[in-house]
């Protein structure tokens, strides 16, 4: 397949390389019939690998039965699905949407929303973190605290502010009377794999209730299970007053969540928000069998005893090459090494090596395999890691 071609049809927003053809288990093969380990798992969506077989009957009994209808009704996959995400996540209610992007869209509105019924003088400010990544959406993109990604956009939407990671004394001189929203990830991925200190989340959370100001945490990478727990905020033991949530939660179907405890919840009415295919039949019925199978499959208990695992790997490759490699750093499958070269020459020798990895930022390779991934697939990456960058 000729890619220059190709090439000629689409807006290039991205570097691309290899058309992949299938996937099966943690395996991806391209048009040729190569065969390509997945240690990026699509970005962090495809949790349960590729192929899975329960997977697909669920897709293929619900297509059967209907794609889609309007957001003027119910659908049972619909009720299931928010049941098992506010279960799950403990939040009281749910907006289904169709990307991460959205959700934070959402999140942003409801937090204003909130903020407006209180006082309609409010002006709603959001105070967001320096290194962060939301989304390439208006709104999104207001709360990303990477200036390159943000420049060329501008004027994004107002009122935010940005604060340093894990400085809680760096957010408190930002808050004023008009702060309706913190936002963060709960582990910061695209800004180079930063777990929140304890003591930086549960300040946050008192900060919050003192003020009464809504603590939106970011979930759309880190959680339904990456780090162990469904949510990464269930490691500190807080909740948040909105979260968002996506990747993983329809493990390739596109779908997306923001949710809400009731107080929060309550401030949308109808006509407040809206989305046409947004937690349609199919998309749900996906997520229903995403949360079924992460009980069956036993995927946190999976990812608690192999997480630890691949961090010991790591440094050990790290240990072996102190000149090339910095720091490894992260929680459970979502794992960084910085390197003192560009990551890129790094992934691109490990790709023709049949090994697919990730980066995030410049200098960090980012590992966020399937978490369905076993002991013989980290020793495989970890060997051709060591042959690159030997």
């Amino acid at each position: 397949m000729n890619l220059q071609e190709a090439d000629k049809h689409f807006i290039h927003t991205y570097n691309r390389s290899v058309v992949f053809d299938r996937g099966e288990g943690m395996y991806l093969y391209d048009t040729e019939g190569k065969q390509y380990l997945d240690m990026g798992a699509g970005i962090a969506v495809s949790a349960l690998g590729y192929g899975n077989e329960e997977y697909k009957q669920g897709l293929k009994e619900q297509i059967d039965k209907l794609i889609h209808i309007s957001n003027l009704y119910y659908t049972e996959p619909s009720i299931k699905a928010a049941e098992y995400f506010c279960q799950a996540s403990g939040m009281d209610r749910v907006f289904f949407t169709n990307s991460g992007t959205e959700a934070i869209e959402g999140a942003i509105k409801l937090a204003r929303k909130y903020a407006y019924n209180k006082n309609k003088e409010s002006r709603g400010e959001i105070i967001a973190m320096q290194h962060s990544f939301h989304g390439r959406s208006m709104g999104a993109l207001s709360v990303t605290g990477t200036e390159h990604y943000r420049e060329p956009f501008e004027p994004l939407i107002g009122g935010v502010s940005f604060a340093e990671y894990n400085d809680l004394e760096s957010v408190r001189k930002l808050v004023t009377e008009d702060t309706c929203g913190i936002i963060l990830e709960t582990l910061q991925g695209e800004g180079g794999i930063y777990p929140a200190s304890e003591e930086f989340i549960t300040g946050l959370r008192k900060l919050c209730d003192e003020k009464d100001i809504l603590l939106i945490l970011d979930e759309i990478q880190c959680g339904m299970g990456r780090t162990g727990k469904m949510f990464t905020y269930q490691q500190y033991g807080i909740l948040p007053d909105i979260m968002t949530s996506a990747k993983a939660l329809g493990c390739g179907v596109p779908v997306g969540a923001f949710a809400a405890v009731e107080k929060v919840a309550a401030a949308m009415c109808p006509g407040d928000h809206g989305t046409t295919y947004g937690g349609n039949p199919l998309a749900t019925a996906a997520v229903c069998k995403v949360f079924e199978l992460f009980e069956k499959q036993h995927i946190l208990e999976h990812v608690n005893t192999i997480a630890p695992y691949l961090t010991k790997k790591l440094n050990q490759v790290a240990q072996k090459h102190p000149d090339t490699v910095k720091e490894v750093r992260g929680m459970g499958l979502m794992q960084g090494m910085e390197l003192t070269i560009p990551a890129k020459e790094v992934i691109d020798a490990c790709m023709e090596k049949g090994v697919v990895l990730i980066s995030a930022g410049t200098s960090i390779i980012r590992f966020v395999p399937p978490l369905i991934v076993e002991e013989e697939h980290i020793d495989r990456m970890c060997q051709v890691l060591d042959e690159v960058l030997a």
